[in-house]
């Protein structure tokens, strides 16, 4: 009886999952015929979120170290011609970075030993990024040929958790302003965070290119700059705005 039961059981589930790869196929085929074509991607970010032009305040970076900016992303295209067509998607993605960096008259607000401190900061600065992305891309997709596939547009990020920390050593703050009084800080460092004063939302511009290395597998590499200050707009603390530069380089399942 348990032998009948489990045979009935094991022939269901086969039976289920034989219907469901045929409706499965019967949408992809629906999809083909409509001109869309499906997606699921997966790379790494490499870049950095830094001013441009780089301003005087930053006179050199001695250090740059990204971190590993993981994605997934699902897409849609729609083909309206055999080789225009329109692509968005959903994509979950992180970006950040890691400087050291000397600056001169660099505004700041930072905590040491004396407490609270604000002022110009000449010295050695410590810097980690990360942060993490709900994005949307907005692309127009060309077909180069068979298998190279080049888009462009635009996309809109929502921030799900931030960071923007370090920490100023090696050298001195002037109180206010650049002719204030002198506050000197050693090896010992004062810490900054302005993690609660990024901004929710990102968007700018984006450009890639896709290889079909196989019948249903992809390598894309893109580039996306972030055309908005990654702080509020009523933060004043740095004179200066930081946009999102970063490279993303994966591959993808193709249905």
């Amino acid at each position: 009886m348990k032998k009948n039961i489990i045979l009935i059981s094991v022939l269901t589930l086969i039976s289920l999952f034989v219907h469901a790869q045929d409706e499965t196929t019967k949408g992809l085929i629906w999809s083909s015929s409509k001109g869309l074509e499906y997606s699921i991607k997966a790379g790494f970010n490499i870049g950095g979120t830094a001013p441009f032009p780089l301003p005087e305040e930053i006179r050199s970076i001695k250090s740059y170290t990204p971190s590993l900016g993981l994605n997934i992303e699902g897409s849609v295209t729609k083909w309206f011609s055999k080789k225009w067509g329109a692509e968005t998607g959903i994509r979950l993605e992180s970006k950040g970075m890691r400087t050291n960096a000397r600056v001169k008259n660099y505004s700041l607000e930072m905590t040491g030993e004396g407490g609270y401190l604000k002022g110009r900061w000449t010295g050695l600065v410590k810097t980690k990024v990360y942060n993490t992305y709900i994005t949307v891309p907005l692309l127009a997709s060309y077909k180069l040929t068979s298998r190279w596939k080049l888009h462009g547009g635009t996309f809109f990020s929502y921030m799900t958790e931030g960071e923007f920390s370090g920490e100023a050593y090696n050298g001195y703050l002037r109180d206010e302003n650049p002719t204030g009084s002198k506050v000197e800080i050693g090896e010992e460092g004062a810490t900054y965070d302005f993690s609660d004063d990024l901004s929710k939302f990102q968007w700018g511009a984006e450009v890639g290119a896709e290889w079909k290395a196989f019948k249903h597998l992809s390598v894309h590499s893109k580039l996306t700059w972030g055309f908005k200050d990654i702080f509020k707009s009523n933060f004043d603390t740095i004179t200066f705005g930081m946009y999102p530069i970063y490279l993303n380089v994966g591959f993808g399942y193709l249905f």
